[in-house]
């Protein structure tokens, strides 16, 4: 059992992309690489069968916030970790919570002894600090664990992104420390990434970098990207975060985006993406397909007898018909849920792998600029 190791395989030769092998004690995982997001330790509407056989995903995410809060630590640990309560027998990168609690903006209060917060379920108070986020990720169980930082909001400006990345800075360090004076759990060996923060300004991203980088960490993650600011300014900073990042660690995008946002991206650098997307959307009638975005609500569909999605391998998005779809969804039927997500997470993994065989084959930059001009059609 070792410490997480990339393999840097190929550079475009036209742009930043490139594909890699991430190597965990629960298998390996080719870069670039879209980690299908589970919540409370599983991907909603979606079976771990299915996520292996038809989505055919490498990793998944578990969130700590929700896994600390329900079931809580003690079954996770009588478990032997999250691994074996659901059945995940791939790596899992479990996120810090500094998102979540971001996101409870009306109820958390940020010190620098770390964050309190109420809980979302029954009220209940309860602080992470970064010692104690460690310790949370070492009994959930993931094969990748996230420091604790601060996520400033989109719009933030100098001082405070500054102040937040500073704060995100010495949380790192208690996160370093207590890491690595602790053992890892259940057998395997845990990976801490750090995360850059630094709002939209380069200085602040470069600094944030620079601190990082310094670690030595298996793995670095840009966090604090698609929290409200706008597209351009995104790309912007996440080319120049990859610009600063080691060329030979895995670099994580978090939290980022649409089909069309991890195209562009993986052509800066980027190794790793997930995103709430696939499923919410899904959820909510929104197809990501081969060949555009549709509205699977519309009337346009009623009659459509074709399949989902030819346009790649997947059993649920060449079987079942648009119509069929599209009145599982009107009549609030279960199982269109279960298509729908279905579908767009094994597009998103799709995506990327395709991405990697155009990385590899030197024609990456012609079809992504094709691929983001198909993808992001409205049907």
């Amino acid at each position: 059992m070792g410490a997480l190791s990339f393999q840097l395989l190929q550079t475009d030769t036209g742009s930043k992309a490139r594909t890699g092998r991430i190597i965990t004690d629960h298998g390996e995982i080719n870069t670039p690489v879209f980690m299908p997001v589970g919540t409370v330790g599983s991907v909603k509407a979606v079976t771990q069968q299915q996520l292996k056989e038809e989505v055919k995903a490498s990793i998944i995410l578990g969130n700590t916030y929700h896994l600390y809060l329900r079931p809580g630590l003690d079954v996770l640990e009588a478990a032997g970790g999250l691994h074996r309560f659901n059945g995940w027998n791939r790596p899992i990168l479990t996120d810090s919570g500094g998102y979540q609690v971001f996101s409870l903006a009306g109820t958390r209060k940020i010190k620098e002894e770390g964050v309190t917060f109420q809980s979302h379920i029954d009220g209940s108070k309860h602080l992470f600090s970064p010692e104690y986020v460690m310790d949370i990720q070492r009994i959930i169980g993931g094969d990748i664990i996230m420091a604790f930082d601060e996520c400033p909001p989109g719009g933030s400006d100098f001082d405070y992104a500054s102040n937040s990345m500073e704060l995100t800075h010495r949380w790192l360090d208690r996160c370093w420390d207590r890491f690595h004076s602790t053992p890892d759990k259940y057998g395997y060996t845990q990976n801490l990434f750090p995360i850059v923060q630094g709002g939209t300004f380069k200085d602040l991203r470069k600094q944030s970098c620079e601190f990082i980088a310094s670690k030595g960490a298996t793995g670095n993650a840009i966090g604090g990207l698609s929290v409200g600011e706008p597209e351009p300014i995104m790309y912007e900073i996440c080319e120049w975060c990859c610009d600063h990042l080691p060329v030979q660690k895995p670099r994580y995008l978090m939290g980022v985006g649409t089909p069309w946002n991890i195209l562009e991206c993986i052509g800066m650098g980027v190794d790793m993406f997930d995103c709430v997307m696939p499923t919410r959307n899904g959820r909510n009638a929104m197809l990501f397909t081969s060949q555009g975005v549709i509205n699977i609500d519309n009337k346009k569909w009623e009659k459509d007898f074709s399949v989902i999605d030819d346009g790649f391998e997947c059993e649920t998005s060449n079987y079942y018909s648009k119509a069929y779809l599209r009145h599982l969804m009107k009549s609030n039927e279960l199982l269109g849920l279960t298509i729908a997500s279905i579908h767009n997470l094994a597009f998103y993994c799709w995506l990327v792998n395709e991405a990697g065989k155009q990385i590899s084959s030197g024609n990456f930059v012609i079809w992504k600029e094709e691929m983001v001009e198909r993808v992001k059609t409205r049907l």
